[in-house]
């Protein structure tokens, strides 16, 4: 069923008129009365709505409910600011394979750090990559991206979820199916560092704050593709596979 993004306050009415580039696209589409579409918020909340007609786009709502194709459990992406377009193609990746947000954050080896300026512009075409990406996969919700300010924040925030992990290519002992095991969990957060890797400093003082330090495996990934290796598997071991 094709879906649409709308403000939350138009799925409160009885009936919606798609405008702007929905509507631009709803006419690509070739949608014809009586067709059933999706409108949902980005939040979670869809509605099922019926097209009623092409001229102005007119659609009945016929049900709300809560969206269908959303994770069961939150998980939050954390990665340190890489260079080029990195980012872009880790929140692509993460929206499709469920992520609840993604988080970048400045760390000792980012080569990357851009001013606040070039940053609200990158911040703002993030955000489209990924209500694109979520329009694309099926979501009921975007992602956030967000960014923070420091690596103490970004660890601070990352140990409030019932499993708080952090990949790093020295860690031998604990692996992420380790981690994982023993006891239920609904939130998850996922640290990764930038392309020189965590600090051994860092890496300290996240297990201080909390997070479990982790291994990947024994082959060293990219830091574009730590992130979404991660993400797979915690995805496969809530059963979202």
């Amino acid at each position: 069923m094709v879906r649409f993004f709308v403000p939350s306050e138009e799925l409160a009415r009885e009936e919606v008129c798609l405008t702007g580039e929905n509507a631009q696209h709803a006419k690509v589409l070739r949608l014809k009365p009586g067709e059933m579409v999706l409108l949902c918020d980005g939040e979670g909340h869809e509605s099922v709505c019926e097209v009623v007609s092409t001229d102005g786009w007119l659609l009945c709502i016929r049900q709300r409910r809560d969206s269908q194709s959303e994770a069961a459990v939150k998980v939050s992406v954390y990665m340190a600011l890489p260079k080029a377009d990195k980012l872009e193609h880790v929140i692509q990746k993460a929206t499709e394979l469920g992520a609840y947000e993604i988080v970048t954050f400045p760390s000792a080896r980012c080569v990357s750090r851009p001013d606040e300026k070039s940053l609200q512009k990158k911040l703002e075409r993030w955000q489209k990559i990924a209500a694109s990406a979520a329009e694309q996969s099926g979501r009921g919700r975007i992602p956030k991206v967000l960014v923070l300010g420091s690596f103490s924040e970004a660890l601070s925030r990352a140990a409030q979820a019932d499993k708080a992990l952090m990949f790093y290519e020295h860690e031998e002992a604990l692996t992420l199916k380790m981690a994982l095991s023993g006891g239920e969990y609904h939130t998850v957060s996922l640290l990764t560092g930038p392309e020189g890797g965590l600090e051994e400093a860092e890496v300290a003082r996240a297990r201080e704050a909390g997070l479990q330090v982790c291994t990947l495996g024994r082959r060293i990934l990219r830091c574009e593709t730590a992130p979404l290796c991660a993400l797979s598997a915690v995805m496969y071991d809530a059963g979202e596979f």
